[in-house]
């Protein structure tokens, strides 16, 4: 099925019905129109619908919305039965269905004059309209109208309408009435017409979209096509709605219906249907083969004794001997997904129990199917749906079913003033409070949540229905089969004129119909309840699920869990497609610990976290059993499966590989059988929080015994939450390095320093042991701004958790939120703690990190909380083992290595010197390991830098080849600690050892040897930013660490820390970057000079030649293309090198960096005095090229005037103005401010241009950007 193309056609449709159908009702509505002359009554019923829907533009959209979808239904409705052959004549679609251009079959044969007695003879409202000479007229020119045709199939379309009302009647208008009046008169213009709705239904709709063929090969209708259609046709309505939910909407009854409806994809309504109905069936008929053709049923794995005993203890349900006391009800079915399903298992059983098969649809639609809805739009498609099921197995259903309709239940709101319920009890000689007539004014909102009294369930079940189904009573409704006479029969008092009483009895129906399909029981439920957390929950909804479902409150889908429970009897089943946050997270620890102590959890498919499309939130789909048994649980897990795609055939192939394995296979020869888990439910509840872990081995689960946790030892918590990143966190490299505070390691002397800035760890990317340092936090003066800002309405300090016992303290950080696999690492003494960090600190933080680490604990976690937010909660339950051994030392190294490892990159605070460059490191540190990374690597003077940066990558290679076996050394002591080292793998792919000087780590989609290049072209890119800092003075080949990294340092400065340098950095802060050699001291000659004093001026041919093979082009064409680029990445966009550019993007002609860190006033003055120079030489050189004989010479010179243009309008409108204002920046307001405030005088970073009109508004910086 192309669902690509039907999504854009249901889009489109929507948008052009809605506009057709307001342009007719405008016409309609206007005080002289043609409609109020022809047809009063019927312009006065529609007001009074557009009044109903709220009046006003309000009432005016709503009823918009409704007809343009009432006609989109029909159309794709008679669509799908012409190419199933269920219309006599094709209503919409031409004679051969697949042509997509001819003119549909009955205006085709009304053209000829052949028209079905059965609609326009046999219909009395066709017959009375006088529809047949009405098309006639307007074919033989007797009606004047100016489009005959379109006309004419207007009145056909009608007329067919009309007929179909009997066979379905919620889809097709047939009463002679108003409403039908209005209905008509909304019907869309312009249908022939190229491009029209019906028109792209009939490409969108292709017959090989409409038809099936199932296992037997016979050709079945797709009706499922009827659903996918419903869901795209209300995405653009949902995408409202969600975008409302970011704004603090919340939703009621006109938004719940679009925020909740979710199509359920087909192998999952396969598998809850199958372990269902299907399993209640096997159970009581175990000689049913039928089983082995269900390719998602998980068969019972222990005792076959098990149906007898539970149909022994099935005290409330029907006995299930015959098929049609298998009753299943969707009380959220939406478009009917899981009843059209279930019908085709019912009707296998029925075959297979000797059923003739043109009984066998009736039997189905009268006894076995019900479904409930709040949308009246999905409900007549789910009755539309199964109509169709029936139609497609019986050729002559709906000739000789005429009475059969689906149990499909709009659950509407029905309300009564208290005259009208005293009213009502006196018809129906009952003494209820007026809160029970009205149980359901608000079902638009509450629908099957709503719990009738058993006062209103035992009159419904007294009282005979004008619904019940065709040759019966309702299931639990007094009489008999017959019709006999029930118990309580409505009185009528006509002589009260102020009570309507056939309105009143027709609500009454209504609510009592409605309690017929609540207040009862059914074999099985299967749903895809809604999903709506608590946080977009209207007041009505959130109060009535506080209320009636207090366990179940954290989302809409849990409470309907909870009612989902009192819908069937002792041992029925339930199925259910939900998220899989009710697994594990504490909002459904009670549901969790209600499923596990009184239900059992038959069996359940955990989809990958990305394993569905239609939702936000990682699925699992589960099957509950009413009541304990002794039956293990069943679990599939689909987690290394990603991607919807593969969600389902992964499915079927491990539910294939487990039976085989029960029918006596090895697990060796099934494979796949290793993702299916078997498990006695109550082992969840050894674990705190009773997670469904199904996946943890047995030693695993049986740690958490122990009965102490690391909460007993360790102190963990929730790090700061500032309220205002932007004000008060900094990239370190963006301040000036004089306030900031590395060395405080006390929180009293901290706070009586100087310093602005602090260490803060804030998560971060996937890295053990050490790393992710790059943060700092504005904690001056013990953060007396932070600790004081309010709220802007004063009501209360605006950050949170300060942690004020734990800061500057040492400490174990993490990622709290990460889609991947968790990391910890240790932060030294001088750290504050964010939120998105987390903190944990014990008496010995080594050792704890290394538990933390390991993959016992990885386990563990999972089991806790395999969510993406690992709050601290989790990892205080994580049980302590019982024996330890020391291996503080093998950590020690373990941190060591990677605090080397991320040292070694001018990204860090610590860094010391590039390990390719000779002589940046004044002395080793303590650790072997630092050494081994940061150490120079070229190995004496006189090597080529090809040689150094091979030999480099090789000592990288060896270390982290030493870091995997340290890490996996450590797993194996963890895991013995806990006695688990059989079930728990403790090698450790090198792909995962997080080292970015890691090859494998860093590249690992690559191969080996494309490794080696990879890492090597980087290193030579972090060669050329490090020479690049140097010629600025931040580094220097003569002295380790930072130089010159405090706002307004100059030449001076520089010379005071290295007296005599090797390679003198930039005195006035401008480096030039052109396209060609115009500065003698440009950035590529400054490059090469520095190439010449590091590596030798005898080696500076091949060095370069070198660096530009790995660059892939030119140091030139690298410098002015691509090291910008590379530079805002490696600083996450907050660049400490600006380019001034005389165009915004990467094209400018005249560029040229400075460095944040030296910025004076008159900086841009300097660049101003180069831009100059550049146009002056650029003038000179373009008068000789232009005066050239050479063509060439003389395109050259042309560019080179555009160049001239080009430069001097950057002047004239930009630098100029610019300079003249001698603009001051202060580093604390950070790069994001900073940047900006030069406006287009810099090139252009997209990532901070995008925060333009934020920063605008902020009043806290020193100098704001409106300056």
């Amino acid at each position: 099925m192309n669902t690509n193309r039907l999504q854009a056609f249901a889009a489109e449709s929507r948008t052009e019905l809605m506009t057709s159908i307001a342009a007719r009702m405008r016409a309609a509505l206007e005080p002289a129109s043609r409609a109020r002359a022809d047809m009063p009554k019927v312009v006065a019923r529609l007001e009074e619908i557009i009044r109903a829907e709220g009046g006003g533009d309000t009432g005016f959209a709503a009823v918009t919305e409704r007809y343009a979808y009432r006609w989109f239904n029909r159309i794709i409705a008679l669509r799908y039965m012409d190419v199933l052959g269920y219309t006599d004549l094709h209503v919409v679609s031409a004679e051969d269905v697949a042509d997509v251009n001819g003119l549909p079959q009955v205006l085709s044969e009304a053209l000829r004059g052949v028209y079905d007695p059965a609609v326009f003879e046999e219909n009395r409202a066709n017959r009375t309209a006088g529809v047949q000479s009405a098309v006639e007229a307007l074919i033989d020119g007797t009606r004047a109208s100016d489009d005959p045709q379109g006309e004419a199939y207007g009145l056909l379309l009608q007329a067919y309408c009309r007929h179909w009302h009997d066979a379905i009647p919620s889809m097709f208008e047939g009463e002679e009435n108003l409403d039908r009046g209005v209905d008509e008169l909304l019907m869309p213009a312009d249908l022939l017409a190229s491009g029209s709705v019906l028109r792209r239904a009939l490409e969108a709709m292709s017959p090989e979209d409409c038809i099936t063929v199932d296992a037997a090969g016979e050709q079945r209708g797709n009706v499922e096509i009827i659903g996918w259609l419903y869901q795209f046709y209300i995405s653009q309505r949902k995408d409202e709605v969600m975008a409302g939910f970011k704004k603090s909407g919340k939703a009621g009854a006109a938004e719940i219906p679009a925020a909740t409806q979710l199509f359920t994809p087909d192998w999952i309504v396969r598998y809850l249907v199958q372990n269902t109905v299907g399993r209640l069936w096997t159970q009581s008929h175990p000689e049913s083969h039928l089983s082995k053709q269900w390719e998602y049923y998980i068969p019972e794995s222990s005792d076959p004794s098990v149906p007898n005993v539970i149909l022994s203890e099935r005290s409330e349900s029907k006995d299930l001997s015959t098929p049609e006391s298998l009753t299943v009800c969707d009380p959220a079915c939406g478009s009917g997904h899981m009843l059209t399903y279930a019908f085709d298992l019912l009707y296998a059983i029925y075959e297979e129990q000797g059923y003739s098969p043109n009984e066998i649809p009736a039997l189905i639609l009268e006894h076995n199917l019900y479904g409930m809805e709040i949308d009246e739009r999905a409900a007549n498609l789910a009755e539309f749906a199964l109509l169709m099921k029936a139609r497609d197995r019986y050729r002559r259903f709906f000739r000789r079913n005429r009475g059969v309709r689906p149990h499909i239940r709009r659950i509407e709101p029905v309300s009564f003033t208290d005259d009208e319920a005293n009213e009502l009890n006196r018809m129906y000689q009952v003494e209820f409070d007026p809160e029970i007539w009205n149980t359901y004014a608000q079902a638009n909102i509450t629908g099957s949540l709503i719990q009738p009294s058993k006062e209103l369930a035992d009159l419904a079940a007294s009282t005979k229905s004008a619904s019940a189904p065709a040759g019966g009573s309702w299931p639990g409704e007094a009489g008999t089969e017959g019709g006999d006479t029930p118990t309580a029969q409505p009185a009528f008092f006509t002589g009260d004129s102020l009570i309507d009483h056939e309105a009143l009895r027709a609500k009454a129906e209504t609510v009592l119909t409605q309690t017929r399909y609540l207040a009862r029981q059914y074999m099985a439920v299967v749903a895809n309840p809604p999903y709506m957390g608590s946080n977009n929950m209207g007041a009505e909804l959130k109060s009535y699920v506080n209320h009636n479902y207090k366990d179940g409150k954290a989302d809409l889908f849990a409470a309907f869990i909870y009612r989902c429970l009192l819908l069937v009897p002792a041992h029925g089943r339930l199925g259910f497609m939900s998220p899989y946050v009710w697994m594990f997270i504490n909002s459904y620890e009670k549901l969790r610990q209600r499923i596990i102590s009184r239900e059992h959890l038959s069996s359940l498919i955990q989809l990958e976290y990305s394993g569905f499309d239609g939702a936000t939130v990682p699925i699992c789909t589960f099957v509950l059993e009413r009541g304990l048994s002794d039956e293990k649980s069943c679990f599939v897990r689909l987690s290394d499966f990603v991607g919807a795609k593969q969600q389902g055939p992964r499915s079927r192939e491990i539910i294939a590989a487990h039976r085989a394995v029960l029918n006596g296979k090895f697990l060796d020869e099934a494979p796949m059988a290793r993702h299916f888990y078997e498990c006695d439910q109550d082992d969840f509840t050894r674990i705190p929080g009773s997670p469904i872990v199904y996946w943890l081995p047995a030693g695993v689960m049986n740690v958490f015994r122990s009965g102490h946790n690391l909460g007993d030892t360790t102190r963990v918590s929730k790090g700061m939450v500032t309220a205002n990143n932007d004000k008060f966190v900094r990239l370190w490299h963006e301040v000036d390095q004089c306030a900031v505070g590395f060395s405080e390691t006390d929180r009293r002397h901290a706070a009586e320093s100087s310093y602005t800035w602090f260490m803060y760890a804030k998560g971060g990317e996937f890295r053990r042991w050490y790393g992710n340092e790059s943060s700092l936090v504005n904690w001056k003066h013990d953060g007396c701004t932070i600790q004081h800002e309010l709220t802007e309405d004063g009501s209360r300090v605006r950050a949170t958790n300060f942690n004020l016992d734990r800061i500057f303290k040492p400490g174990i950080s993490w990622t709290v939120i990460s889609s991947g696999e968790q990391s910890f690492r240790i932060n030294y003494a001088g750290h504050l703690f964010d939120a998105a960090a987390g903190v944990a600190q014990s008496e010995d933080n080594v050792s704890l990190l290394g538990l933390l680490n390991s993959v016992v604990a990885r386990v563990i976690l999972d089991g806790l909380n395999p969510t993406l937010n690992l709050h601290p909660g989790y990892i205080e339950k994580i049980p302590l083992p019982s024996n330890t051994e020391d291996n503080k030392q093998l950590i020690e190294s373990l941190i060591s290595t990677s605090k080397s490892d991320w040292d070694s990159f001018e990204t860090s605070w610590d860094f010391v010197g590039l390990p390719i460059v000779e002589g940046t490191v004044a002395e080793e540190t303590s650790h072997p390991q630092s050494a081994a990374l940061t150490a120079p690597a070229s190995g004496g003077r006189g090597r080529s830098l090809a040689e150094i940066v091979a030999a480099y990558i090789e000592r990288c290679k060896r270390i982290a080849e030493e870091q995997r076996e340290r890490e996996a050394r450590n797993n194996e002591l963890v895991a013995d600690a806990y006695g688990v080292r059989d079930e728990v793998p403790c090698d450790v792919p090198l792909e995962r050892v997080s080292l970015k000087r890691n090859p494998a780590f860093a590249y690992p989609k690559a191969d080996p040897a494309e490794r080696d290049t990879l890492m090597a072209r980087d290193l030579v890119k972090e060669l050329i930013s490090y020479a690049v800092g140097c010629m600025f003075g931040r580094y220097s080949i003569d002295k380790p660490g930072l130089i010159l990294a405090s706002q307004g340092q100059t030449l001076d400065n520089y010379l005071r820390e290295v007296p005599n340098p090797r390679f003198m950095p930039d005195e006035d802060n401008v480096i030039p970057i052109t396209s060609d050699e115009w500065f003698e001291d440009d950035i590529v000659s400054r490059f090469r000079t520095f190439l010449a004093v590091v590596y030798g001026e005898e080696r500076l041919g091949e060095n370069v030649a070198y660096a530009e093979s790995m660059l892939g082009k030119s140091l030139r064409k690298y410098f002015v293309n691509d090291f910008y680029n590379d530079h805002v990445k490696m600083y996450k966009s907050r660049p400490i090198y600006w380019m001034y550019s005389s165009r915004r993007d990467n094209k400018g002609s005249f560029r040229a960096l400075v460095c944040l860190h030296r910025y004076t006033p008159v900086t841009t003055s300097n660049v101003l005095g180069y831009l100059r120079d550049y146009v002056a030489k650029l003038d000179a050189q373009s008068g000789r090229l232009l005066a050239s004989d050479s063509a060439r010479d003389v395109r050259a010179g042309e560019k080179m005037r555009a160049a001239i243009t080009e430069c001097r309008e950057y002047e004239d409108k930009v630098l100029y103005p610019l300079a003249t204002r001698n603009l001051d920046i202060d580093l604390d307001d950070g790069v994001l401010v900073n940047y900006l405030r030069l406006g287009g005088a810099l090139r252009s970073i997209p990532a901070l241009d995008r925060k333009r009109k934020d920063v605008a508004t902020w009043t806290w910086p020193h100098h704001k950007l409106e300056e």
